[in-house]
């Protein structure tokens, strides 16, 4: 398992510098990291949909934003992702924890645990899993893509991979 701080620090040194999201108990400890860290900005947000649109402000003012929420937000905020960032090329990264992965959590999650992959591919927009063995280099990879393609990207993140 993989420490926040550390976790943490990887995003930063990627080069992504600003960050926004919806609690969740995954990644309460990373928030919390963010949060105490005076040289990056983390913008606390009531839903999920309005992280998004404060990422998007954020890129427009020279950030490179990371949206952190859990997978019952994609359907809070897919209209916003179709609607704002993939027509508008504006890019983040939404590091998503995925409650009901494989069946596993309380009986709110399931259906969004079994449907967030879908979900993304139908609106195109690319998506990854953390193990313990990738985080750097999907981090890295990430970057890559968001700023090149100017579009949004899901790193799923499940419990354990991060303390």
């Amino acid at each position: 398992m993989s420490k926040s701080e550390d976790f943490a620090q990887e995003l930063i040194d990627s080069g992504y510098d600003f960050f926004t999201g919806v609690p969740c108990t995954i990644i309460g400890n990373l928030i919390t990291t963010l949060t105490d860290r005076p040289d990056i900005t983390y913008i606390p947000a009531v839903r999920e949909d309005a992280a998004v649109g404060v990422a998007s402000g954020a890129y427009m003012a020279g950030k490179i934003p990371v949206v952190l929420m859990q997978n019952s937000g994609l359907g809070q905020c897919l209209n916003t992702l179709t609607s704002l960032n993939l027509i508008y090329k504006l890019p983040c990264l939404l590091i998503v924890t995925w409650r009901g992965f494989e069946g596993k959590d309380a009986p709110e999650h399931l259906v969004m645990g079994r449907t967030c992959n879908k979900l993304l591919d139908t609106i195109g927009i690319p998506h990854h899993n953390f193990n313990h063995d990738n985080i750097k280099s999907l981090v890295n990879m990430s970057y890559k893509l968001v700023t090149e393609n100017r579009e949004p990207m899901v790193l799923f993140l499940k419990k354990g991979i991060i303390e």
